[in-house]
């Protein structure tokens, strides 16, 4: 009997959401995970899961175990990491999500450079916009851009990102530069995202914000599309600096409202409560800190 292994395993059904998928992360059998859970409830004297063939639901006291256990557990490997780091480098694997074109811009060139600074960890990223289930999915570490939700999710400050609002030359040629945000109701714009409406935030000056209702004959869920766009003559858009900062400096791309622009977005690194004694983890929010955290992030 090992009770913080059986810990360790119904913490991974529980973030998993089923016994095959906690099965595979951990490199066991699912019958052998099931029969680990089974004793676990035998030794305890309680039900912690209520099974079913479509799906697991946790009991009152699974909840409280597993919470329990979580922290327990976390407590334990800060102990253990706590104590190899003093004598070690940071080691281990970092399963890791980031924004899309935010890793196109930067990640390629600041992973080599981590990765010969810490010999001994190894990184898997996985590129997506969309927010990930960090515990469901089995990730150590995700970056985040903008306003985080409230969760049990740890999360600490990488750098600012400044956004602009920006057209080509050709296209305000034509169709003339807006001098505050209710002249883009006359204006072809290039939203981010999907949606009947999108409506753009703009600073109205003292702290209150101004929101404009913008349409446009085109609207995706990447950054590069849409400044290709943008940079074509089809319209404003709103983009970070580390997408359009290029086009910007070499004249494809000229700002618009200024004046108006909203604060700058936060990238966050946000990762999981049993992850804050990982020193890989640690390892990589700290260099990436180290080489962004700057007024701003931008090319």
């Amino acid at each position: 009997m090992n009770p913080f292994e059986d810990m360790r395993i119904f913490c991974q059904v529980m973030d998993s959401g089923s016994f095959t998928a906690a099965a595979d992360q951990l490199g066991l059998s699912k019958q052998f995970v099931s029969r680990r859970l089974m004793q676990l409830e035998e030794r305890l004297g309680v039900r912690l899961l209520n099974r079913s063939t479509r799906r697991l639901d946790v009991t009152p006291l699974g909840q409280s175990y597993y919470e329990s256990a979580l922290r327990l557990l976390g407590e334990v490997e800060s102990v253990e990491q706590g104590i190899a780091g003093q004598t070690a480098e940071p080691r281990g694997a970092i399963r890791v999500s980031a924004p899309l074109s935010f890793a196109l811009a930067h990640l390629g060139c600041l992973l080599p450079p981590f990765l010969q600074r810490y010999r001994e960890v190894t990184v898997e990223v996985d590129l997506s916009d969309r927010p990930v289930d960090l515990l469901g999915e089995g990730y150590d570490l995700a970056l985040r851009i903008g306003v985080l939700e409230d969760s049990t999710l740890i999360a600490r400050r990488i750098a600012s990102i400044e956004r602009v609002y920006c057209a080509s030359p050709g296209y305000l040629a034509e169709r003339g530069t807006p001098l505050k945000p209710e002249d883009l109701l006359g204006h072809d714009c290039l939203p981010y995202g999907h949606g009947r409406s999108v409506q753009w935030r703009f600073n109205a000056g003292q702290g209150k914000p101004l929101l404009v209702n913008v349409t446009g004959r085109m609207r995706v869920n990447n950054g590069e599309l849409l400044r290709d766009a943008a940079v074509a003559g089809m319209g404003i858009t709103y983009l970070p600096t580390f997408i359009v900062g290029a086009a910007l400096k070499d004249g494809r791309l000229v700002p618009v409202l200024d004046d108006f622009r909203p604060e700058p977005l936060t990238l966050s690194a946000v990762y999981p409560q049993h992850r804050q004694a990982s020193r890989p983890v640690q390892a990589l929010i700290e260099f990436l800190r180290e080489r962004l955290d700057q007024n701003h992030v931008a090319l």
